[in-house]
């Protein structure tokens, strides 16, 4: 390959400044090596303003072209009170949407250095290392129908719809069972079996894939429910945690603040390989668009450079050098700076261009 075209999406809020952090930490990849060139475009808020709409087409049509789509995040109380249809957050969904990306891939990996900052007890955190995969395009996030109407007595009555096809349920935990053949070979499946059909065909379809494909990794179903007590009481039973799209948004951001702050985790959205060989994929920090400290220098740049990793690893097939970035980070963390969301007593405070310095001032001293 030639270069890897990357699409960048800055988004809303704190969006453009993390991910211009993340783009210094591409640069110096860039020059050991990396071949690669960019192109922005506009999504979220940020298309709102400039356009009219939160999903311009001509996003989607490079989204759909890029090698790899970074994001920041979009969204934020400017754009709250607009009709549902037209919100910042719509084109968030249309872009995973139209680039395919159906598989949600959220490490939550406590950092031995902030076992201290999580608000479980240390040894309750300490070595956490699971990876949770969220079905990312179907349940009642894009089942039809979705309307509210106005009842003939006065009332409104809302509808979301939540639908699943086994091919659909089948791909991702397909994912889900050969990303645990790569850690510790352990899959738990959360459904609501006992009370939604989506949950029971849910459950037949992944004992059917395991028994046919997968034998040989162990396999345990739980209730979405008990696993988001269960995330709290013992999250270390966990390896991998494949759930659908509801479920998933909602455990995967608990799983996040076990780690100390949802500001240190990344995520990856993958779907089907392309022609050249690269799957669809968007990398994206799991925090929101953190509208009350944007534009003052403050925000966590670590969810977003370690998207960045995932990157490498998953899409350019670099996981020595995802491994690199991954250590550069740990070292730094170790060294005792902190963002405000991350800090601790008698640690060494810093803003999104320190931090990002002291990354990249790590990754030169590994180099």
């Amino acid at each position: 390959m030639n270069e890897y075209k990357l699409l960048l999406l800055p988004g809303d809020g704190i969006g453009p400044e993390v991910l211009d952090a993340t783009m210094r930490v591409v640069g110096w990849y860039g020059q050991k090596g990396l071949p690669y060139k960019t192109e922005e475009a506009l999504l979220g808020g940020a298309a709102i303003d400039a356009t009219g709409r939160p999903d311009p087409d001509e996003t989607f049509v490079k989204a759909i072209a890029a090698d790899a789509v970074l994001m920041g995040s979009v969204g934020g109380p400017k754009w709250d009170g607009l009709p549902f249809a037209q919100r910042a957050e719509r084109g968030l969904l249309r872009v995973r949407k139209d680039m395919g990306v159906y598989a949600n891939l959220r490490p939550a990996l406590c950092f031995d250095a902030l076992k201290d900052a999580s608000t479980l007890k240390p040894e309750i955190v300490s070595g956490l290392d699971i990876l949770i995969v969220r079905e990312l395009m179907g349940g009642v996030y894009f089942g039809e129908p979705k309307e509210t109407i106005t009842l003939p007595d006065g009332q409104k009555r809302a509808v979301d719809t939540g639908v699943y096809t086994t091919s659909e349920i089948e791909r991702v935990c397909r994912v889900a069972f050969e990303m645990a053949r790569l850690r510790g070979n352990k899959v738990h499946s959360a459904e609501k079996s006992n009370v939604m059909v989506t949950g029971v065909l849910w459950k037949e379809v992944i004992t059917a894939l395991h028994k046919r494909d997968y034998a040989d990794v162990e396999l345990h179903h739980i209730l979405a429910d008990n696993a988001a007590m269960q995330l709290v009481r013992n999250p270390k039973q966990f390896d991998v945690l494949v759930t659908d799209n509801l479920f998933g948004d909602v455990l995967s951001d608990e799983a996040a603040q076990l780690t100390g702050s949802i500001g240190m985790l990344p995520s990856a959205s993958l779907g089907d390989k392309k022609e050249n060989g690269l799957p669809s994929a968007l990398y994206e920090p799991i925090h929101g668009s953190a509208p009350d400290i944007a534009g003052q220098g403050l925000a966590n740049p670590i969810a977003s450079i370690l998207s960045f990793a995932m990157c490498l690893r998953y899409s350019f097939g670099l996981k020595d050098e995802a491994s690199r970035l991954e250590k550069a980070v740990d070292a730094v963390l170790a060294e005792g700076y902190r963002t405000g969301d991350i800090m601790q007593p008698g640690m060494t405070k810093v803003g999104t261009t320190a931090m990002t310095d002291a990354i990249l001032k790590a990754l030169d001293k590994a180099a």
